[in-house]
């Protein structure tokens, strides 16, 4: 082989290996779900394609909360722009609870759990089926005080 070849053939694959791994660099997207801080307030948000693919043609977001055992909540999740469906997963992924359309009617999210183990749980948030684009949402999450 001439010498001339080898001196194309490593410019060449240095230049496609440093392309791959610029364009795997620009895929990988942390994940990061939003804190939530406050029990009880409303939280206004969008659900939009920039969330976390579902698999399912819809987007989801994530939001993470500190509950302890024997917590009550209730969450709610509202929304004019898309049909809402909230869940609780816990810490190792298993979903606590997941509610598609609450008992006022309409297309809106009511759920409510009791924790059973102290921890980081999720509140995922999206759109039923396949609506790809969501919109903006009302999310609340109260704790429920216990019976004395």
């Amino acid at each position: 082989m001439p010498k001339s070849f080898n001196y194309f053939i490593v410019p060449v694959s240095l230049f496609t290996v440093g392309l791959s791994a610029l364009v795997a660099s620009a895929q990988v997207q942390e994940y990061k779900p939003i804190p939530l801080l406050q029990f009880g307030k409303e939280l206004k948000d969008t659900l939009s394609n920039k969330d976390i693919p579902t698999g399912l043609g819809g987007f989801a977001r994530d939001y993470v909360v500190n509950l302890s055992a024997g917590d009550q909540v209730v969450i709610e999740l509202k929304s004019d722009s898309f049909d809402t469906i909230v869940a609780l997963l816990a810490a190792n992924g298993s979903t606590v609870g997941e509610n598609d359309d609450g008992p006022d009617g309409t297309s809106n999210s009511l759920l409510f759990a009791r924790i059973v183990k102290s921890g980081k749980y999720t509140v995922r948030v999206r759109a039923f089926a396949n609506e790809a684009l969501g919109g903006p949402f009302t999310l609340k999450v109260t704790r429920l005080r216990p019976e004395r």
